[in-house]
């Protein structure tokens, strides 16, 4: 006679169970209860090991960390500091597996930038991810659009984490997401726009949960949806959002609010106006309802981080002090070739004020750069005799009058 197989764990028979998994061998048995409690127990210590992860640095070794690579914006490096470690504390008191009574759940505070283009939102939000070893990943709002429209869901920048990730959902959980040109989804006035504003409140309104917390099903890849695909859960109540963007018009707005003629914001010279960055001090959630966010949507970024302007000073040293300077990332490519590049400080002080007439920002030296080398990296490499190039502030200059020239002419 036969003996009935039996759970090797919690001795239960066949009959008592609703399934039973044998061993390779078939020597042992598990029954489905056991199984489930095996994937609590396993769940368990996986939290308990969570901290583990993060050997999180304090708000001063991240900003030091960030002095690497960002020059200026210590107000914003210090606040980005503060708010990241606090986020990822959070994350590991949430998650340590202590379970009290008295516990206390600790809600994450999401981050909005604000700054004009090409002053370092985007770099700080990697820079810190790069520093905490998270995946990261940045999307632009523009291409949002209400679900069931011609553009990406919302769900389509969890799936590009995920990605970055390389497909590890626990690991794409934790990691930070940075939404640039958030301003761009502000609502349109209705006296402007006769059509449904599909990439403006309802990208906001689709955003609420996904800001807050929720288990959202996402494609594994970028597409359309449809009813038969599968897709993925994923928990995004401890994804670190950054939102980023210029938001111009809000100066206005703070200034009207203060009834004040001129309080510094703006210039008086109509014409020729010129945004002043220092108003993001002055910023209020009633400014940002008022620019065309709703309630809920500013509700869920309670941290607001200014950043400021780049003046000549900061762009030269950008130019040469961080660890991925563009002068060292120009003399690697000369040095490739066996030829030494060196600036005089005269023409870094050229290339920094050609940048600061584009009102670009940073991103505006690889430009000046790139025209003021032309000539130079076209011919150089061919030249065997050229063993050293040195750069100076006539030569600047001149590359810059010949291209300012060229564009006239083409013009003409």
């Amino acid at each position: 006679m036969e003996h009935e197989a039996i759970c090797s764990f919690c001795g239960k028979c066949q009959h008592e169970v609703k399934r039973l998994v044998a061993s390779p061998d078939g020597s042992s048995f598990i029954c489905d209860t056991c199984i489930e409690i095996c994937k609590e127990i396993v769940k368990e210590q996986e939290q308990k090991t969570i901290k583990q992860k993060f050997a999180l640095p304090t708000p001063i070794e991240l900003k030091e960390e960030l002095d690497k690579y960002i020059i200026g914006q210590e107000n914003a490096k210090r606040a980005m500091s503060v708010a990241v470690y606090n986020h990822y504390k959070r994350l590991n008191y949430n998650l340590s597996g202590v379970t009290c009574e008295n516990k206390v759940e600790l809600d994450k505070s999401n981050i909005m930038l604000i700054g004009p283009t090409g002053v370092g939102k985007t770099l700080i939000a990697k820079t810190l991810a790069k520093i905490l070893k998270v995946p990261f990943a940045c999307v632009d709002a523009t291409t949002l659009t209400e679900a069931g429209y011609v553009g990406d869901d919302v769900e389509s920048i969890l799936t590009k984490l995920l990605t970055n990730a390389d497909y590890d959902v626990r690991k794409a959980e934790m990691g930070i997401i940075y939404i640039d040109e958030i301003d761009k989804i502000a609502k349109k006035p209705e006296s402007r726009n006769l059509t449904r504003d599909v990439s403006g409140e309802g990208v906001q309104q689709a955003l609420l949960k996904i800001l807050e917390g929720t288990n959202a099903n996402i494609m594994q890849t970028n597409g359309r949806k449809h009813p038969h695909q599968e897709t993925i859960e994923m928990d995004t109540s401890n994804i670190l959002f950054i939102c980023g963007g210029a938001f111009a018009p809000l100066a206005e707005i703070i200034d009207a609010r203060k009834n004040k003629r001129s309080v510094g914001f703006l210039s008086q010279n109509e014409n020729s106006r010129k945004i002043d960055y220092k108003f993001t001090k002055h910023v209020r959630p009633s400014d940002l309802v008022e620019f065309g966010f709703i309630p809920e949507f500013v509700g869920r970024l309670p941290i607001v981080v200014g950043l400021d302007e780049l003046d000549e000073k900061s762009l030269i040293s950008i130019l040469t002090t961080p660890k991925n300077s563009l002068v060292s990332q120009f003399q690697t490519i000369f040095k490739i070739d066996g030829i030494e590049l060196s600036f005089e400080p005269e023409a870094l002080s050229e290339i920094a004020k050609r940048a600061l007439e584009l009102n670009i920002g940073a991103r505006g030296l690889r430009t000046v750069l790139e025209e003021s080398m032309l000539d130079v990296m076209y011919s150089a490499p061919s030249d065997k005799s050229t063993q050293k190039i040195i750069v100076t502030g006539k030569q600047i200059q001149c590359s810059i009058l010949k291209q300012t020239t060229k564009e006239i002419i083409a013009v003409s």
